[in-house]
């Protein structure tokens, strides 16, 4: 018995380990559903530019291909700004704070995400606001909506949000220092 357990395969987790104790298991799932859908804006950019610009060389151009271009950058653009919130990919000064420790870090780390936590905050309400002007426009010739591309906007602003809180009451319940501060180079060196 013991043996079928030690050889079955180890399912990966959703999100990677980096940055661990600064995360909720709940919000895990929601990770994994963004990075998804970064991906799928990624394939769907790149393959309706390649697409867009193929019929316009042959001659039969579709016009709604750079619609589905903008649509795709738009999202992949503001739905990876939060996944990078929550990795801590970027949006910090993590290289400065890293050599820090104690009350100094926990200030720099406090202070980092209070500006993005204000710039998602910033996001959310204007981006809200501009959803709603934007009901009454319609792109030609599709007559979609403008409200389906700057949706985007406030959602990625509220996801900003839910992460930065959700890095700063871990951060101040358990420390903003995690074991990936210490060995920077490990992987490297060894």
């Amino acid at each position: 018995m013991s043996v079928l357990l030690e050889s079955a395969p180890v399912k990966p987790p959703l999100v990677i380990a980096r940055h661990r104790h600064l995360k909720w298991k709940a919000l895990d799932p929601l990770e994994h559903i963004l990075m998804v859908l970064c991906g799928i804006s990624i394939i769907g950019f790149t393959s309706s530019v390649f697409i867009d610009v193929v019929t316009r060389e042959i001659g039969y151009p579709f016009l709604w291909l750079q619609l589905m271009t903008t649509g795709f950058f738009g999202w992949g653009v503001f739905v990876g700004m939060a996944v990078a919130t929550r990795r801590m990919d970027h949006f910090n000064l993590v290289e400065i704070t890293k050599g820090m420790s104690g009350p100094k870090r926990t200030f720099m780390e406090t202070f980092n995400r209070i500006v993005v936590l204000a710039v998602g905050a910033a996001m959310l309400v204007f981006g809200i606001q501009n959803f709603f002007n934007d009901m009454g426009s319609y792109r030609a010739p599709s007559l979609i909506p403008l409200s389906t591309y700057t949706a985007s906007v406030p959602v990625a602003g509220a996801l900003i949000v839910l992460f930065c809180i959700e890095q700063l009451v871990n951060g101040w319940l358990y420390s903003f220092e995690g074991p990936e501060d210490v060995d920077d180079f490990a992987g490297i060196l060894k």
